[in-house]
């Protein structure tokens, strides 16, 4: 029994939602098909079992986007219990002579039995139910749910910002920034739909109140001049029908509505209610010393009942005992092998010939941030930068080596600066113990802090202190720690300057794992067919311009199959964009799958390619005169703005493409530059603007 039991709710949940069309289908036919007493009274339960389902689940929740349904889910329950006051009334009119069951039972018994069969105090309950559901619950919950859709909004930019920092210090993968960009989305979608569906809540507690006028005043009127009731008797049932029926209605709004509130006003901790309201409660037994204090003083007011505030008062003196006696225990073992672990870290010392080497990639700090390298200290930064390698080497197709720290006396107090091969390339200074608060594109409200420049990107930012995190948060901004700053720093760099990194030694390990795999067809070509030299200067080509070189057998096989055409590396880095094709462009797709390029009219084209052509073997710097390239620069910026591109892509001819990928690497490095016959088939191209003649002059 049980087996087939199962077995039918598994089918039945493969036709959710033919079940779901059916059941909002016949929430709209109850208002329509006059349904028997016995009908009534099982809707009337369902109506008021959902209603505390709703509840429940509010109160479990961790966070408003796990019960995201629920907007949607508060219209049909309006729907479905204004349906039933329909429903409910055209039984109280067309059957109220036939006595307080003419409802229901369900409706009978809110009647009688739960407000003790007096209609007069049965109508205040109702009232009091409307009052506290339409000017306290719901009012708050709609305010509630509309500066929680503005905040939402406005603070929109700025989590996409820190999701982009985060992915980019290496502490998120791809498929876990899509996800939160994905709940980000869904998190604005949700309050907004909340702002609206409150005002379905408003309205039905407005509607329940129309509707029970209308059941006094016109069932009186119908008893009395059509069914030959006498005034008395009139009052009397249809009373006790009309607060019944307010009552069964407003009790399960009055619980969805609270649910309403508990949903909107979560804040997302990650843990349940009950959890949060033991854990905060107990953070301060001092609280119900005070408080157990004032119910003592309160049994000994004259009047008063002594025994409830007494035993009150024990009760909170023995919760603030308890808790304050009972301090977690601290594990000493744990304590003492971190300890021991902490004083063997001894720095051997080095022999002076290390003195001599220059290291790959190199992050002097000064005095100041030494506790973020400090595995002891406040920061992970030797975690993250691993995770930075780990992260770079998927996107690439290399492992960066590992990033040596070194304490610089003469770098200022919260100084850091980037070395790559000994040449300085990036340098900033911090303050570790405060927060830097980007702007995001709505940043309302002033914060109090010092104005600075975000390393990696270069946004606007202020550094604040540790209280007005909430503050700039609510304002806006997107607050980061300290070491997140200079983490993202160092990832932009070494995304920038992966070519410059990339060294004999390393392509010799990659070849060698290579060969590992494919002996015969690696042996056959490298070092004989394609040399060292000419791979890396390949490689450090295609890295310049940030195309990935994962397949780097289908890179050293299209070197060797081009040896045969030309032995130019710049002709070289074309046939290999050619073969990698799809590969190439996936990284440059929209979310439709299409390619939002900018182009260059004709004419312009034509201006590059003579030029080009007068130079000696192609050998220019500019692909225009210095003054047009300034302007041509500008505008190009001005147009990448306008259309939000953080890393535009620009199309072109083939013959142009290499030569304006190397003036604008060193002008734009975030845009790609790409030609028409590296676009496959079934990609779509969009155009979002055209470089003209006129931008140049």
């Amino acid at each position: 029994m049980l087996a087939q039991a199962t077995l039918t709710l598994q089918r039945m949940g493969k036709h959710v939602d033919v079940m779901l069309a059916v059941g909002v289908l016949l929430i709209l036919m109850i208002m329509i098909v006059p349904l028997p007493t016995w009908v009534m009274d099982a809707l009337l339960a369902v109506n008021i079992a959902v209603g505390m389902l709703i509840l429940l689940t509010s109160l479990f929740v961790l966070k408003p986007l796990d019960f995201s349904i629920f907007p949607t889910l508060l219209l049909l329950t309006t729907l479905f219990r204004l349906s039933l006051n329909v429903a409910t009334t055209r039984l109280i009119l067309l059957h109220g002579q036939e006595g307080t069951a003419a409802a229901g039972h369900v409706i009978e018994g809110f009647g009688q039995f739960v407000v003790g069969g007096n209609a007069v105090v049965g109508l205040i309950i109702f009232i009091v139910l409307v009052l506290i559901n339409f000017v306290v619950i719901t009012k708050g919950s709609t305010r509630i749910a509309e500066v929680a859709a503005r905040f939402t909004l406005d603070a929109m930019p700025g989590k996409q910002m820190a999701i982009d920092a985060d992915l980019n210090a290496g502490m998120i993968s791809e498929e876990q920034a899509r996800k939160r960009r994905s709940d980000v989305a869904r998190e604005a979608e949700f309050y907004g739909s909340m702002d609206g569906a409150a005002k379905f809540v408003r309205g039905d507690a407005v509607a329940g109140l129309i509707i029970t006028a209308i059941n006094l005043i016109a069932g009186l009127i119908i008893g009395t001049a059509q069914q030959g009731m006498n005034m008395g008797d009139a009052i009397n049932v249809y009373s006790i029908l009309t607060v019944g029926d307010g009552l069964v209605s407003q009790i399960p709004a009055l619980i969805i509505s609270t649910a309403a509130g508990i949903v909107i006003t979560r804040a997302g901790s990650g843990d349940t209610m009950s959890a949060e309201i033991s854990g905060q409660f107990a953070a301060h037994p001092k609280v119900h010393y005070i408080a157990a204090a004032a119910m003592f003083f309160m049994a000994l007011v004259p009047g008063l009942p002594f025994v409830p505030f007494m035993l009150l008062a024990m009760g909170l003196g023995a919760t603030g005992w308890y808790l304050q006696t009972a301090e977690p225990a601290v594990d000493a073992e744990a304590a003492l092998e971190a300890e021991v672990l902490a004083a063997n870290q001894v720095e051997e010392e080095k022999p002076m010939s290390d003195l001599l080497l220059v290291d790959p990639i190199r992050l002097e700090v000064g005095y100041g941030l030494i506790d973020m390298v400090d595995s002891a200290g406040d920061g992970n930064l030797l975690e993250r930068l691993q995770t930075v390698r780990r992260q770079i080497a998927q996107e690439i197709g290399f492992v960066l080596p590992p990033v040596h720290i070194k304490d610089n006396l003469q770098l200022g107090v919260g100084d850091y600066r980037v070395l790559i091969r000994g040449a300085e390339v990036g340098r900033s200074e911090i303050r570790p113990r405060n927060l830097l608060a980007l702007e995001g594109q709505v940043s309302g409200g002033h914060v109090e802090g010092v104005a600075t420049e975000e390393p990696a990107f270069g946004l606007p930012a202020l550094w604040i202190t540790q209280d007005k995190r909430q503050q700039a948060e609510l304002a806006g901004y997107t607050v980061v720690e300290p070491v997140t700053v200079v983490v993202t720093h160092i990832t932009e760099i070494l995304r920038n300057h992966a070519a410059d990194i990339l060294d004999r030694a390393q392509i010799r390990e990659m070849v060698d794992m290579l060969s590992e795999r494919y002996p015969k067809v690696i042996d056959d070509i490298v070092p004989g067919q394609v040399s060292y030299s000419l791979l890396q200067n390949v490689l450090q080509r295609l890295l310049t311009e940030w195309v990935p070189i994962r397949d780097l057998l289908l890179i050293i096989e299209t070197i060797a199959d081009g040896l045969a055409e030309q032995r130019d590396v710049m002709g070289l880095v074309e046939k290999v964009r050619l073969k990698l094709g799809r590969s190439l462009m996936q990284r440059h797709l929209d979310a439709n799958h299409d390619l939002a390029v900018f182009t260059v009219e004709s004419s312009l084209e034509q201006i590059m390619n003579e030029r080009l052509l007068q130079s000696p073997q192609g050998n220019t710097n500019l692909p225009l005169e210095f003054n047009q390239w300034q302007r041509f620069l500008t505008r190009f910026s001005e147009l990448a703005a306008m259309q939000q591109a953080d890393s535009p892509v620009l199309l072109t001819t083939p013959a142009l493409r290499p030569y304006l990928a190397m003036a604008l690497g060193k002008a734009m490095p975030r845009v790609a530059v790409i030609s028409v016959a590296e676009i496959p088939s079934r990609v779509q191209v969009r155009t979002l603007a055209k470089l003209s003649l006129h931008d140049a002059n």
